[in-house]
């Protein structure tokens, strides 16, 4: 989730915590040192009653914003905007306070550097973004009262508000990076917990049930006849079981946007077909793992179509670096010269469709080796980004 999305999203119980407490640190030092510039310099204010009403107003609202923000649930754009409003008036009151002399002079506004707890509070709460739009603000303010151009423009004045951008993108940046550590680490710690519930489930199933139907499946090819066809549904009862314990700890994140291609192609596994995958999940965007899943389903149906119901298959997913390839191998008679061909010609586009063109949408390629009385090998490969697949 972007940092713009809902204010308050990234202000979490976290790793942000400590940057939440710096900024009520940085609010009360920078009251304590403004308070004490008021109090030295009220003889020469034009309005020095002004300055001390100023300073009240600070000394409130500070109250107030650390205790507001110390609820994570407060930290919103109602309290945010609240917070540079009453900066931006407190930084524009030094215009009446102040005289117009010392003003043209580049005076050190009366806020001092007060005003730059609301820019943080920005750039913890809504991000890099979000903390340069607030130091924009209070420096065009801080620019209308002392002028764009001309003496009043002194170069401590411009580096001060140019040092204000900087630390409001860098603030934010560190937040930013907090929240994604802060995410990253509570996905592994879920993934953690998952695996290890899954391992435990699989254990226990193994011991008793997967057992007893790789029995009855064994013993039911070796006697035959109805025996052979309970065997046969027992095989692939054991098939579909083993996905399950693959998926039962399966985190929620894993399924939203992203899906497990390991665990989809297990599910093509039967009696006669054998899924062979890597040890750990082999995630994908969700569209490119259904359509991969769709590619092999409809190259096992070409197989039990042409050739036989009894025809074994073997399904291998190897996942590298840079490629995931699929491996779709059959003991079938083959396919014979030109055979594809014919079958294009005919507008039978099974396979060109159903298998090759589902590939390539993904900017892969799909590969047919096939012989007669050879069997037939299909081999599907896709570029593995592991950021983001994007359909052509």
């Amino acid at each position: 989730m972007g940092a713009g999305e809902v204010w308050g999203t990234m202000s979490t119980v976290g790793f942000q915590m400590p940057l939440w407490r710096s900024v009520a640190v940085y609010r009360i030092v920078s009251l304590i040192y403004t308070g004490l510039l008021i109090a030295q310099h009220d003889h020469r204010y034009r309005h020095p009653l002004g300055g001390w009403a100023v300073l009240t107003v600070m000394i409130v609202w500070t109250g107030v914003a650390c205790l507001a923000y110390a609820r994570p649930q407060w930290r919103r754009l109602p309290l945010l905007v609240a917070d540079l409003t009453i900066a931006v008036a407190c930084l524009v009151a030094t215009s009446w306070v102040e005289t117009a002399a010392r003003l043209n002079s580049g005076v050190a506004n009366l806020t001092g550097a007060w005003v730059c707890g609301s820019v943080l509070a920005w750039a913890v709460a809504g991000g890099r973004g979000r903390g340069v739009l607030a130091a924009t603000v209070l420096t065009v303010a801080d620019l209308g009262i002392h002028g764009w151009v001309g003496p009043q423009l002194t170069a401590n004045r411009f580096n001060g508000n140019v040092l204000l951008l900087i630390a409001a993108f860098v603030v934010g940046h560190v937040a930013r990076l907090a929240t994604d550590a802060e995410d990253t680490l509570a996905r592994a710690v879920r993934l953690a917990t998952a695996t290890r519930e899954r391992e435990r489930i699989a254990r226990d199933i193994h011991d008793s049930v997967l057992q007893v139907l790789t029995l009855v499946q064994r013993r039911g090819a070796a006697i035959g006849g109805e025996a052979a066809e309970l065997g046969r549904l027992a095989g692939e009862q054991e098939a579909v079981l083993r996905t399950l314990i693959g998926t039962a700890a399966q985190p929620a994140e894993e399924r939203q946007g992203q899906a497990d291609l390991r665990t989809a192609l297990n599910s093509c596994a039967s009696a006669t077909v054998t899924v062979s995958a890597p040890v750990g999940p082999v995630l994908l965007p969700a569209h490119v793992t259904a359509e991969l899943t769709a590619a092999v389903q409809a190259a096992l149906d070409n197989v039990r179509r042409h050739c036989g119901q009894d025809t074994l298959a073997w399904v291998l997913l190897e996942d590298d670096t840079d490629t995931v390839t699929i491996s779709v191998r059959d003991d079938g008679p083959g396919i014979a010269r030109g055979r594809l061909d014919q079958a294009d010609q005919e507008g039978r586009l099974g396979v060109a469709q159903s298998i090759q063109g589902r590939v390539r949408d993904l900017g892969g390629s799909a590969t047919i080796m096939s012989a007669p009385g050879q069997g037939t090998e299909i081999e599907l490969r896709v570029p593995h980004s592991r950021n983001q697949y994007i359909p052509q």
